[in-house]
């Protein structure tokens, strides 16, 4: 090998030794990388986790898209799962969709939702949504009462306005057989006085 030959080929060795020098030591197994000033934080994203209390919500939500005739089915169907599934979850599907179906009774939905509100240890989230199924029936249950003692009231209301107007009408009509009385006296009297004396 010429003298030229070797003093080029340890000018690159010496050119790579430069380039190695300048490029960062691999790290070692196990070791953390070294941090940069330009490193972006690390960021955990997890997937959001969806209770028993969120999928109520969502139930309710779908309920309210619901006509009055679907709500009825979706009662019936729901009052016969929780019959087979006693579990609190479809207890409360069951109570919520008695509570905004117009055939719905109170007394079962109160029968559903109660067991689950006071249950001890039970799932937080579906004891405070039963909860607010307890409330909301209560609810309902005093507007139906009052909106039916009200209905009495005026039913007796009319039946009352009814009896007075009958009493206003048959004195009405016994003022005015006096009145053809007294017009039919005075008559007389007028044709009483209009004769002539009898002779002497």
């Amino acid at each position: 090998m010429s003298r030229r030959r070797i003093h080029a080929a340890a000018l690159a060795l010496a050119a790579l030794g430069a380039l190695a020098a300048c490029e960062s030591p691999e790290p070692r197994p196990g070791a953390e990388p070294p941090a940069t000033h330009w490193e972006l934080p690390r960021v955990i994203v997890r997937a959001p986790v969806h209770g028993s209390g969120d999928e109520l919500v969502a139930y309710l939500a779908k309920l309210r898209g619901l006509g009055e005739t679907a709500l009825v089915a979706e009662a019936a169907r729901q009052k016969k799962a929780a019959a087979k599934d006693p579990s609190d979850a479809q207890r409360l599907r069951a109570a919520i969709a008695l509570s905004l179906s117009p055939q719905g009774e109170d007394a079962e939905v109160v029968s559903l939702a109660e067991p689950v509100a006071k249950r001890e240890g039970g799932d937080a989230a579906l004891r405070a949504m039963a909860s607010y199924v307890l409330l909301f029936a209560g609810e309902r249950r005093r507007l139906r009462e009052a909106a039916s003692a009200a209905r009495v009231s005026l039913r007796e209301e009319k039946r009352n306005n009814e009896t007075q107007k009958q009493r206003a009408e048959a004195l009405q009509e016994r003022a005015a057989q006096l009145q053809q009385k007294l017009d039919a006296l005075t008559e007389l009297e007028k044709s009483l006085s209009d004769r002539p004396p009898p002779a002497q």
